[in-house]
């Protein structure tokens, strides 16, 4: 028995994933904004003794091959080796995702139409006549809210009837586009009617408002911290002191196992360490952060946050899906990399690419977080206040960089970016925390731990090995010393930072061992003892502001840089986006030092 193929198209922000996860059982993220799939990811199910491999095709609003998007599903249906192509549609704008359903009938007449979101349709007081709208198709059609699951019984009984010839649709075929958007609005008049006048929603009038949008996001955005900076620091405490005892059992089991001394010292007291302070720094914020931002998503903000910054990032000569990946990169600069793809202008998109380190991911959180509460305010709510006044300052000069690149070494126009308000709608809360802990918490855990092993091991050598009585961590951060000076640093914070290139996280443990002197990654048990270690090596409100500028602004991490030249396969642009905000942060710091 053959395995029949299965494809699921539409526009974006239909349902697709959504549909995907349930009849695959499996639990793909579902993005409430365009772009979020940019290649067709399959699955397989099972349905009346026949096996079938469904694939979720990129979410597009044609088939003219303009975007990567469009060229993947175009590709796809065009080998007509699908059993069946189900086409998603948004009941609540049926005339929009009928051109694309009329684009792929002219390629295949293995189809079938499935009416998504009836529940919003019927909210809206849209109905729309599946029988009278079957008829001008030509193919069978199938209501459904598949975040309910309603409904898809029917499909899967209509895709089995296409696939194994049981019911042969004979689809109306237009090949001319002009022909195509007429007959859409036909037949979407003719088969739906509507009972309520449309009327922005009292939320949108705030969120999209001239005056309310920003206020409305900074506002969110501070709530988002102050949840991350308030709950963090207990379950991070608790973790440290856990993964404290483990080492000590460890390092008493490998002395009674008769381990020499020396290796010893090295793999527990160097690699393990660093894994141990990583996990227990990283884990707790990300395990908060993630899940929150994962909800706002589900819900239908970030959107309407990205739209928002689409204004600005246009007149930078920038595309506005810009203001898209840096909402992902907030969470981790490689998947506002990898989201760069969503961009269709080369040139815009190395502008994405090079410009996302600008934007202050989760692995930085930990620095700017204790800085701040250590120099500038002991109130969690302060601390959230001032964190998101970084962050803002972090889009200004995203959108400064992009500007200077756009009219520099980049030029071009910027391309027009046509974006949909998906509506709001209620999370699905368990099932979305779950899928942001396993796909983003574990995966860039895991990614960090990887990198920060070798850094462990490296940093150990460099405090253990001495020449002349001195470490190479003491020589090279003497050598550091007059550029730190001079950005208002010192030479130990510079060192921190390159060698905390795998991992942002593990900065402030090395600072504290070359301050004092150790060969082993330094800790501290409390805020107060690490800013009394910090001020009696000499730091200042300055030294603090200047760690938190140039925290914000230098190289990416390892893991970004790696997925940089992935994307760009370029050493070129990957050079460009090491040097842009190194230099960026570099000045900033010298000028601050300057006129402080």
């Amino acid at each position: 028995m053959s395995r029949r193929i299965v494809a699921l198209a539409g526009n974006p922000n239909v349902g697709k994933s959504t549909v995907f996860n349930e009849l695959t059982s499996m639990h793909r993220h579902t993005g409430n904004w365009i772009g979020k799939t940019v290649d067709a990811k399959g699955a397989d199910f099972y349905y009346k003794f026949n096996d079938y491999t469904l694939y979720d095709l990129p979410g597009t609003y044609s088939l003219s091959s303009a975007s990567p998007e469009e060229e993947i599903a175009e590709a796809f249906i065009k080998r007509n080796s699908s059993d069946c192509i189900v086409c998603v549609v948004d009941s609540t704008m049926l005339e929009r995702s009928l051109v694309l359903v009329y684009q792929v009938l002219s390629l295949t007449d293995k189809a079938v139409v499935l009416l998504n979101l009836c529940d919003e349709a019927q909210r809206k007081g849209i109905f729309i006549d599946s029988e009278k709208l079957a008829k001008s198709l030509g193919v069978p059609v199938v209501k459904a809210t598949a975040r309910s699951g309603k409904g898809l019984n029917e499909l899967l009984e209509q895709i089995h009837l296409v696939t194994t010839c049981a019911v042969k649709p004979q689809p109306e075929r237009l090949s001319d586009k002009a022909e195509i958007y007429e007959r859409a609005k036909a037949v979407a008049r003719n088969c739906s009617s509507t009972s309520k006048p449309f009327k922005l929603s009292a939320l949108d009038k705030i969120m999209l408002g001239k005056f309310t949008s920003f206020i409305s996001m900074a506002l969110i955005f501070g709530i988002l911290l102050f949840i991350t900076i308030r709950l963090s620091n207990y379950p991070s405490e608790l973790l440290k002191s856990l993964l404290d005892r483990f080492e000590l059992f460890l390092s008493s089991s490998a002395e009674n196992a008769g381990i020499p001394q020396f290796l010893n010292d090295m793999l527990i007291g160097g690699v393990l360490r660093v894994l141990f302070w990583v996990v227990s720094v990283m884990l707790p914020p990300m395990a908060i952060f993630f899940p929150l931002f994962a909800l706002l998503e589900d819900f239908g903000l970030l959107p309407r946050i990205a739209f928002n910054l689409d204004r600005g990032f246009e007149k930078c000569s920038a595309c506005g899906k810009q203001s898209l990946t840096c909402c992902m990169g907030l969470g981790c600069n490689a998947v506002g990399v990898t989201g760069a793809r969503i961009i269709d202008s080369k040139r815009e998109r190395l502008i994405a690419i090079i410009t996302n380190s600008f934007i202050p991911c989760n692995g930085r959180f930990p620095i700017l977080i204790a800085v701040i509460s250590m120099f500038f305010s002991k109130s969690p709510l302060m601390s959230a206040v001032i964190l998101l006044g970084f962050l803002v300052i972090s889009v200004a000069f995203s959108m400064l960089a992009s500007f200077i690149l756009g009219k520099t070494v980049l030029r071009g126009k910027p391309s027009e970016f046509v974006m949909e308000m998906p509506p709001y709608r209620r999370p699905q809360f368990i099932k979305t925390i779950l899928i942001s802990v396993k796909e983003k918490v574990v995966f860039v855990l895991l990614r960090a731990v990887a990198v920060a092993a070798p850094a462990g091991l490296i940093i150990y050598l460099l405090a253990k090995i001495t020449i002349n009585g001195s470490s190479v961590l003491t020589i090279i951060s003497g050598a550091l010393d007059p550029l730190g000076r001079l950005m208002g640093l010192d030479g130990v914070i510079l060192l921190a930072f390159l060698l905390g290139f795998p991992a942002n996280e593990i900065v402030i443990p090395i600072i504290l061992m070359g301050y004092l002197s150790s060969s082993s990654l330094s800790d501290y048990s409390s805020l107060d003892s690490l800013f009394q270690i910090l001020s009696d090596n000499g730091w200042t409100v300055k030294t603090a502001l200047c760690t938190c500028v140039f925290s914000m602004f230098h190289f990416p991490c390892s893991t970004t840089l790696i997925t940089i030249y992935k994307e760009t396969r370029s050493l070129k642009w990957t050079f460009v986006s090491v040097i842009v905000p190194l230099l960026t942060g570099i000045i900033l710091c010298i000028l601050i030092n300057i006129l402080t």
